[in-house]
């Protein structure tokens, strides 16, 4: 599954960075836990738990695909736009207010790669069913 291990550290280097960030706003505000009304820490630990709550089923969603045979470029495919979904979240959350137009255009290339994906899964199982039914009516 070398898509979804590659995506997968993609992943893991954007959540580190939010961390990151989580943490230097908590020691610059001097906040330990919480937000105490931060707004910039607020949106920081946000930004942070969106991409926990979201990530982890596109990548199962992801390595499900490919480790049932589907071909790597299409998983790869669909798992750039939650690459970019998460990437136009993040940094969105990040600036000083919040900036909407980034924040939704996150929130869609997210969902649409998750509700391809989901898709996908459901369509890739479908055609392998098929095709080793009419495999195997032939011998």
């Amino acid at each position: 599954m070398y898509v979804t291990a590659i995506f997968s550290a993609v992943f893991a280097f954007i959540f580190l960075k939010l961390s990151f960030n989580v943490i230097e706003l908590r020691k610059l505000h001097k906040v330990p836990f919480g937000h105490a009304d931060v707004d910039l820490l607020e949106g920081a630990i946000r930004a942070h738990a969106n991409f926990s709550e979201y990530v982890p089923m596109g990548l199962i969603l992801m390595g499900t695909l490919e480790f049932n045979g589907a071909p790597s470029f299409g998983v790869a495919v669909l798992g750039a736009f939650l690459v970019l979904g998460r990437y136009f979240h993040a940094k969105s959350m990040k600036r000083d207010g919040l900036d909407f137009e980034h924040r939704v255009t996150g929130m869609k290339f997210t969902l649409v790669g998750m509700a391809l994906l989901a898709l996908s899964n459901v369509v890739w199982i479908a055609y392998v069913f098929v095709a080793s039914a009419k495999f195997a009516s032939i011998h």
